[in-house]
């Protein structure tokens, strides 16, 4: 199993969601600042307003997924929160996520 760093802590979010720039797709709004980190430290947030769990975990597989494919071609050394838009119960793609994430992270700059 891939180990990867993430934001836990109430106020770690807060820090990002603050100061913060943010971006939004048409699936995910980025969140990003800087740290003083060697490595990108990510968390992902989708509202209790998208179904019941299973649906809100499988979402949150799906931007992992998609992050770790990308990961290799980002800059290192930043805060990176994922916020989910969609509030409709549909099926998505691993696809769609990761070209709307590629789409952000392009339009953030952080991309190699």
């Amino acid at each position: 199993m891939r180990k990867i760093d993430t934001l836990k802590k109430n106020y770690e979010f807060k820090n990002v969601l603050d100061k913060g720039k943010f971006y939004r797709g048409s699936y995910i709004t980025l969140y990003i600042t800087k740290n003083n980190k060697e490595k990108n430290i990510i968390g992902i947030a989708i509202s209790k307003k998208i179904g019941k769990a299973t649906r809100r975990n499988r979402l949150k597989r799906l931007i992992r997924e998609s992050y770790y494919s990308q990961k290799c071609n980002l800059d290192k050394g930043y805060n990176i929160v994922f916020l989910w838009n969609k509030n409709k119960n549909e099926d998505y793609k691993c696809t769609q996520i990761k070209e709307d994430m590629c789409y952000l992270f392009k339009k953030a700059g952080i991309i190699k």
